[in-house]
């Protein structure tokens, strides 16, 4: 008798602590994706349209798309620069705001700003610098590199687009860094320093092969920024100029919500989030290789 009222009793606390995040993660995840694979097999040209069932149609579609494949070649570009940079310039704020500054809360506050800021603001207030101060400073002080109107060029238009993302995430990269660099042991930096090691082999043979978690992690949340980057991709350029930056994310929802091509757009948005799992399943089975123990 205790034995089963024990086991009703861990069920009740299953569903009492489970029960709710189990319903709003079915509600908000599980739910629309599995939708979301049914309407890839069917078509659709209107959302007042009866769905008509066209099997694999869609798929097809998305893999003759060729406009699809050179927004996602764009994205793998903007990928391979923003993760680079993000955490080369997160690992360094890191690194200085744990160097013992006497602003460094100061610093970590202010760097970690511009995350706090949303994508669509983010890319209005930076379209204005681009737009109107860039060029009016460049004027002022005869620049002619500030003078180039950035968002007009499809080259320049993309780097901006890099400069900004990394601008917004090295503040939120930044504070895992700075969690793996108080994590050292302080006795492995004193046994390097007593052995005479200087600050480049201290940083290459000891603190970044213990930052190799704090990387794994960092590396993944922008692979999957850089793949769903939509909302500062929008403010910023709009795609623009001549769709020179309009990234997979943003084409795939106007495939389906500005031209109405919803079965299509739901099969490119399939196809994207297999090659994301994909792609960050690879980065964190080899990252994770290459983890050492202190």
């Amino acid at each position: 008798m205790k034995k089963r009222k024990g086991k009703f009793s861990n069920w009740g606390n299953s569903i009492l602590f489970l029960g709710p995040t189990t319903f709003f993660f079915a509600m908000t995840v599980m739910i629309p994706f599995i939708y979301g694979i049914f309407l890839t097999l069917n078509k659709m040209d209107t959302p007042s349209d009866p769905m008509v069932f066209s099997g694999f149609y869609n798929y097809l579609s998305a893999m003759e798309d060729s406009k699809f494949w050179a927004s996602l070649g764009l994205t793998l570009k903007f990928m391979l620069a923003t993760v680079f940079f993000v955490n080369i310039v997160g690992f360094g704020l890191a690194y200085l705001v744990t160097s013992g500054l006497r602003i460094q809360n100061s610093l970590r506050t202010a760097y970690f700003m511009p995350n706090l800021i949303g994508g669509l603001v983010l890319g209005y207030i930076w379209q204005f610098i681009f737009v109107q101060s860039l060029p009016a400073i460049g004027e002022k002080l005869d620049i002619q590199w500030l003078k180039l109107g950035w968002l007009g060029d499809p080259h320049l238009a993309f780097w901006a687009l890099v400069l900004v993302t990394i601008w917004q995430s090295s503040g939120y990269m930044m504070i895992i860094f700075i969690a793996g660099l108080v994590s050292i042991p302080n006795d492995l930096m004193e046994a390097a320093k007593i052995d005479g090691a200087g600050f480049f082999r201290k940083m290459f043979h000891v603190t970044l092969p213990l930052m190799i978690p704090s990387f794994v992690v960092t590396t993944f949340l922008a692979l999957k920024n850089a793949f769903m980057v939509y909302d500062l991709n929008f403010s910023l350029t709009q795609g623009g100029p001549y769709n020179s930056t309009e990234m997979v994310s943003m084409y795939v929802v106007n495939k389906a919500f500005v031209q109405a091509n919803y079965g299509t757009g739901q099969a490119e948005a399939m196809v994207l989030f297999l090659i994301v799992a994909i792609v960050t399943g690879i980065q964190v089975y080899f990252s994770k290789k290459m983890e050492v123990e202190a």
